[in-house]
């Protein structure tokens, strides 16, 4: 696992009236601050990657659907410096992962259906001076390539 990530398994708690599931709270060993919460969708077999942060952390889990998250670390000096993980996030794997800052992050819908994500960073915003900086998803010195893998 790269350094600074961790992985929130999440409980569904279903009843007849429908069901409920935590994602984030100030009492998990996984939380670290609070900016905003925001939703974002992709629709199926799109790739919305890379891009790091240098300020702030994020908290990625998808709510509907199914993604594939990717990270890799690109940070000199880390222990896990060039490592990948990879997660396969949401309706037949709830999880909550954390990103670390400075670690390259995206992910591809591999559903049928549109993906719904829920991240929580920890810093809100800035519309002035953004805290992301993206690569090309396709075109980069990042050894990962989006393509399935059959088999």
């Amino acid at each position: 696992m790269i350094d600074g990530v961790a992985v929130k398994q999440l409980k569904v708690i279903p009843d007849e009236r429908g069901r409920l599931m935590e994602i984030l709270r100030n009492d998990d060993d996984i939380f670290t601050g609070f900016g905003q919460v925001y939703l974002t969708t992709t629709y199926p077999r799109v790739v919305k990657a890379w891009h790091y942060h240098k300020k702030q952390d994020d908290h990625v889990s998808c709510v509907k659907g199914m993604i594939k998250l990717v990270l890799y670390d690109a940070r000199e000096g880390s222990s896990t410096h060039g490592e990948i993980n990879v997660f396969y996030i949401g309706d037949h794997n709830p999880q909550l992962v954390r990103v670390p800052r400075m670690v390259y992050h995206g992910w591809k819908c591999i559903g049928e259906e549109e993906a719904l994500i829920i991240n929580t960073p920890t810093m809100t915003y800035n519309y002035a001076e953004p805290d992301e900086f993206r690569v090309d998803p396709h075109v980069n010195d990042i050894p990962y390539r989006w393509e399935r893998k059959d088999g």
